[in-house]
């Protein structure tokens, strides 16, 4: 068995601790934000642990889960000294390439191993234990850890050395940005066509044009419900580090960019922490206004 901490009990790390917690598998978890890290734990079912040292030597394998670069590097520098040689981190963050490889170098001076390993799937995923990992690092530290992967994930791929994961979850970032510019414009368009939008919905999800997102979220866009799966405000955090990505090698995608802009303007209208088929929001009005 795997003894297996997480630390980071947000909407995927919650997630994920309850799905380790259902398979015998979950030693601990922790939140930088004490009450959110009780709160879950008291959701989901699972013991929610005080300390952080307390948290991480309980455990041989360390699953992290944060929102922004510094936030990882904040918690790996503090993780970092309290683990034993041998141990195992995996970060399911979606960060720069560069922060993942400065993550593994604060690790790998304690002799632990790191895999960064971004995710897909959203809060449902992450709930339902069906997410996607795209996984960078070594493959036989992989293999040592699935059994706890696979309790979390419907899919995990390895990618290559570490940084090649959140090279994959940008690649999966600027897809989502073009399906839900085509699915929100397109149902946008249907409404302003007057058509009934379940029926449009239930026709176009059996044909071609069927995907996840038209699936799961274009009923509730429909109907004015955005209530977070994917934060307007994470996914422009993603987007970001794509742009920064590009501009390395002096490129732009008109994708990014575009996205950047419309997250923008819902961010500033206080729409930043509703999902992304927020941006439904902005399709309608271009037929509202017409």
């Amino acid at each position: 068995m795997i003894r297996t901490t997480v630390i980071g009990l947000g909407a995927m790390g919650a997630g994920m601790a309850a799905n380790l917690h259902q398979a015998g598998l979950l030693a601990a978890a922790w939140n930088r934000t004490p009450e959110r890290g009780r709160a879950a734990a008291e959701r989901f079912g699972f013991r929610y642990t005080e300390h952080l040292q307390a948290a991480v030597q309980a455990a041989d394998l360390i699953i992290t889960s944060v929102s922004a670069d510094e936030d990882l590097l904040e918690i790996t520098r503090r993780i970092a000294p309290l683990l034993q040689a041998g141990n195992v981190v995996v970060d399911t963050s979606t960060v720069a390439i560069q922060t993942a490889h400065k993550a593994a170098e604060l690790y790998g001076a304690h002799g632990v191993h790191f895999l960064d390993a971004p995710v897909s799937g959203g809060r449902e995923g992450a709930e339902q234990g069906k997410l996607v990992m795209m996984v960078g690092g070594e493959a036989e530290v992989l293999r040592q850890v699935m059994p706890a992967l696979e309790a979390i994930s419907r899919k995990v791929v390895h990618m290559g050395p570490v940084g090649s994961g959140q090279a994959t979850k940008a690649v999966n970032q600027i897809m989502v940005a073009g399906i839900n510019h085509a699915v929100t414009e397109a149902l946008a368009f249907g409404r302003h066509q007057g058509l009934d939008m379940d029926k449009v919905i239930e026709a176009v999800s059996s044909g071609a044009a069927a995907n996840w997102f038209l699936e799961h979220r274009g009923r509730s866009m429909c109907d004015g419900r955005f209530e977070p799966g994917f934060r307007v405000a994470l996914h422009h955090k993603d987007l970001r580090i794509c742009q920064e990505m590009l501009a390395a090698d002096a490129l732009r995608l008109p994708m990014i960019e575009m996205t950047l802009v419309n997250y923008q303007r819902l961010m500033d209208a206080g729409h930043g922490d509703e999902d992304i088929s927020a941006l439904f929001r902005l399709k309608k009005d271009l037929f509202d206004k017409g």
